[in-house]
């Protein structure tokens, strides 16, 4: 593959993913084009975007919109690949879940019906393991979650609006492509929480509880947990997942271990001895988090995760395409650090 003459567009370069995303394929030499929903925002992505490569030349941007057809048919135009990151996000619950769901299925059809109209050759869409490991096996503790295994959005206990938009978005996407024939590929890739590096104040959220630790927001430890990758890996297996012809046809979970706040929480008092009074130094009981979960929406929106242990199987990714995420303690102070880095902490 001659990098340096093959075009990549990625959608929602603005944010977490694609910014990452966007670095490491033009350090790698290749053409990107980035969309955004407003073209104000090209000047500040850029300069953070030009901090981390030498390339900012092979850069540029088109405007797009989720739910508008015709904005994609321009975006995909002359482009070889696409890297579909774009999706709407929410740190709190919405007041309706067709806020998160309507954008984020009408994205991804409308992505994938213009790459197929502009001869793409293979489209990496991100999802998320928010599309397999709820509403079925109920938090198991002893069964890891496979890329096999689907969400059931039907059971509403264990779902929650942005749960059932990366479902059904997914969904959408493998739907397109079956009732279209098309030489195109699909790939899909569910990352768990994504940390690492922040480069800019405007973050993704899965720092955020990071970012209360370091703030002493959390008076006691809370039993959540989750899995957590770092995002220069999820970048990394976007890009072997658009680059290796094994990868065609496949959803790939992207994740490198499990921890409960407690545990992150240790590891960042270890590095960071200065922030060791924020740290919570007893366990919360679950009543407790249930209590301040009516007067903060952000506890309130992963209130289903209590005492919950989801563990995610991603023997796929690193078999079939050699991919090694680094361990979670990297990904986790890399997080803390940014952060502070960024003058992100009170």
């Amino acid at each position: 593959m001659d990098k340096s003459n093959t075009k990549v567009l990625v959608t929602g370069i603005t944010g977490f993913i694609g910014s990452h995303i966007a670095i490491q394929l033009l350090n790698e030499g290749y053409q990107v084009r980035g969309s955004l929903r407003n073209a104000q925002r090209i000047a500040s992505i850029k300069e953070v975007i030009a901090q981390y490569t030498s390339h900012i030349d092979n850069l540029s941007f088109v405007e797009a919109e989720l739910t508008q057809a015709q904005s994609w048919e321009a975006a995909t135009q002359g482009v070889d690949y696409v890297q579909h990151v774009a999706s709407p996000l929410s740190a709190s619950l919405p007041k309706h879940e067709d806020e998160l769901i309507v954008p984020a299925k009408e994205g991804a059809e409308n992505v994938l019906r213009a790459a197929i109209k502009n001869g793409v050759k293979r489209v990496v869409m991100t999802s998320s393991v928010a599309a397999i490991g709820y509403g079925n096996m109920k938090g198991n503790t002893t069964k890891a979650y496979t890329e096999a295994h689907w969400t059931d959005i039907q059971d509403r206990k264990d779902t929650t609006p942005y749960i059932r938009s990366k479902t059904i978005a997914e969904k959408a996407a493998w739907q397109v492509m079956e009732v279209n024939d098309t030489r195109m590929e699909l790939v899909t890739i569910q990352p768990v929480a994504v940390m690492g590096p922040v480069l800019e104040k405007d973050y993704g959220t899965s720092a955020e509880l990071v970012k209360k630790l370091l703030d002493g927001d959390f008076p006691g430890a809370p039993k959540f947990g989750f899995s957590v990758v770092d995002v220069r890996d999820v970048a990394d297996l976007q890009i072997k997942a658009m680059e290796q012809p094994e990868a065609a046809g496949q959803r790939l979970i992207c994740n490198a271990g499990f921890h409960w706040v407690s545990e992150i929480a240790e590891i960042i008092r270890e590095k960071y001895p200065q922030y060791k009074k924020r740290m919570p130094k007893f366990s919360l009981p679950n009543f407790a988090v249930k209590l301040f979960g009516i007067f903060d929406p952000a506890t309130r929106s992963v209130m289903n995760e209590l005492g919950k242990k989801r563990v995610f199987d991603n023997s796929k990714a690193v078999n079939t395409l050699d991919w090694q995420p680094r361990n979670t303690q990297e990904a986790l102070l890399a997080t803390a650090d940014s952060l502070i880095k960024q003058g992100l902490i009170k």
